[in-house]
């Protein structure tokens, strides 16, 4: 409960209270997941055997309760999956139950000893959650030592993080009142709180289905673009609790409320216009893309400018004099292994009008350098074309590919100066009725469709693993087919942004 408090109230209160029939099935990414932490638990389990678990009856917490503290109280060194538990307010029994409990010397209600909590998880950083967790774990077992551990210990997947209880028991006992309190608890209440989308911390929810229908029937703010957890209080606080209302606002007077600057409710103001009238509308002013501009000088030196006009956008202003040939690029990854397994790049020919897919995929793991030389060798036979791509992760990668194996004489700095970033240009550049700026958001309301309805770069990573466990070549189609997608995606999005553009400043007085 606690780990999901930090990220969603709602959860908290679905968790307990909600219909199990309506969650969403777990997705093979999620699935993965969990097999992974759970292969990292046993390995990091290895350093403190022998173990020794208590035994009692599924779910007989109170038996297990019982066997744990007879372990504690016998001076057991390392106990696993020990069950703890303590009285919280009224008739509420808090239970933990730690990865691993682990005996140190010092006075307690057992004797010249006392025991410290370890909790397992997959994370590299130590997440606000997780210490959440880890600290729960030295409350209760401060009720039944009699004593608090100096500290809890989590166990990450590449590192051991001392968690600071001082830091973290307020903000347990703040969490936990807002779960139990009596007058307007969490778990108290009579129904869920309100709903909020958040797409980072929604994704990988089992009742995110469920929610979004719930927003989706109440056109609820939170589907709208810039809108954050943080800012929608105050909008409804100040009176906008609708697309229409935000819409018609003052962008000072919302500027000033919000505590921000004018730029950003200006673009939530166009936001909801765009999404309230259902139209694509063409942002001016500040809104400036210099990666457009970066590219236009070191790839297209003899193409002829065009100069920016009155009312015209600063996209344009490179995007429209379309070289002979473009490079869209996509790269698929698995972050649980530090590996880039495919390098996907469409060469769109203006002058053949031909499209042409590379695939550039390491079939395995030790062929990540060779996919890499590959990919230098692709793209630097294209010298003056430029390569697109959408959101910062290519460019990024593109680097410390560099840094890792070097660059056969390819000067990456020319490379990236080459790279414009199609998010950026869009997000810069238009407001669109649309509840993500993410690629298939963009895509698919400009009418382009995925051949596989699943197809994502959390299944890509299954497909790989699939792939790499049974050798089945349909697996490495299923990615190629879709990183093939992705970079029609990509190349579709900027097509339709120049001739949304072209067609905007034609209109436009001189």
């Amino acid at each position: 409960m606690l780990f999901h408090y930090h990220r969603c109230h709602r959860r908290v209160y679905l968790d307990s209270y909600g219909d199990t029939a309506v969650k969403d099935p777990p997705s093979d990414y999620f699935v993965k997941l969990r097999e992974d932490s759970a292969e990292h638990r046993m390995a990091v389990l290895e350093m403190f055997k022998p173990l020794k678990q208590p035994i009692f009856e599924k779910y007989d917490w109170e038996a297990g309760a019982k066997a744990t503290y007879a372990m504690m109280a016998e001076g057991i060194d390392t106990i696993y999956r020990g069950v703890l538990l303590a009285q919280g307010p009224a008739n509420v029994r808090y239970r933990s139950e730690p990865d691993v409990l682990v005996k140190c010397a010092g006075k307690s209600w057992l004797g010249d000893w006392y025991y410290v909590p370890y909790t397992v998880k997959l994370g590299k950083k130590p997440k606000p959650e997780y210490q959440l967790v880890a600290t729960f774990s030295a409350y209760v077992l401060a009720e039944t030592q009699g004593m608090w551990p100096e500290v809890a210990w989590l166990l990450l997947k590449e590192r051991q993080y001392p968690v600071n209880l001082q830091k973290y028991v307020p903000k347990l006992e703040e969490a936990l009142d807002n779960c139990l309190n009596v007058q307007n608890g969490i778990l108290t209440s009579a129904g869920p709180p309100e709903v909020f989308i958040s797409r980072s911390r929604c994704d990988m929810c089992p009742w995110l289905g469920h929610c979004y229908q719930e927003a989706k029937t109440q056109n609820h703010l939170s589907l709208l673009p810039g809108v954050t957890k943080k800012r929608y209080p105050t909008l409804v606080e100040i009176g906008f609790k609708t697309v229409e209302a935000l819409a018609n606002a003052h962008p000072t007077q919302l500027a000033n409320a919000l505590d921000v600057e004018q730029l950003i409710t200006e673009k939530m103001i166009f936001q909801a216009k765009a999404n309230w009238t259902g139209e694509a509308i063409l942002l001016r002013g500040e809104a400036v893309d210099n990666a457009a501009d970066n590219a236009a000088d070191n790839a297209a030196d003899n193409a002829a400018d065009t100069e920016l006009q009155i009312g015209q956008s600063p996209f344009s202003r490179y995007h429209t004099r379309h070289p002979d040939i473009e490079l869209y690029f996509d790269i698929e990854a698995a972050p649980d292994k530090d590996l880039v397994y495919l390098h996907g790049v469409l060469v769109v020919n203006y002058r053949t009008q031909a499209e042409t897919f590379h695939a550039l995929v390491a079939e395995s793991p030790e062929a990540e350098a060779t996919a890499w030389f590959d990919f230098l060798a692709l793209v630097n036979s294209y010298p003056r074309s430029p390569i697109y791509h959408f959101c910062p992760y290519e460019a990024q990668t593109v680097r410390r590919l560099g840094e890792r194996y070097g660059d056969r004489g390819v000067d990456i700095d020319n490379l990236l100066g080459r790279f414009v970033d199609i998010h950026k240009c869009v997000v810069e550049t238009v407001a669109l009725p649309v509840e993500s700026y993410a690629l298939k958001h963009l895509a698919r309301w400009m009418g382009f469709e995925w051949r596989d309805e699943d197809a994502n770069g959390a299944q890509s990573i299954c497909w790989y693993d699939d792939w790499l466990r049974t050798g089945d070549r349909t697996y490495l189609e299923t990615i190629l087919r879709y990183n093939e997608d992705d970079c029609q995606a990509t190349y579709r999005v900027k097509d339709w942004l120049v001739k949304f553009t072209q067609r905007i400043e034609a209109r436009a007085p001189e």
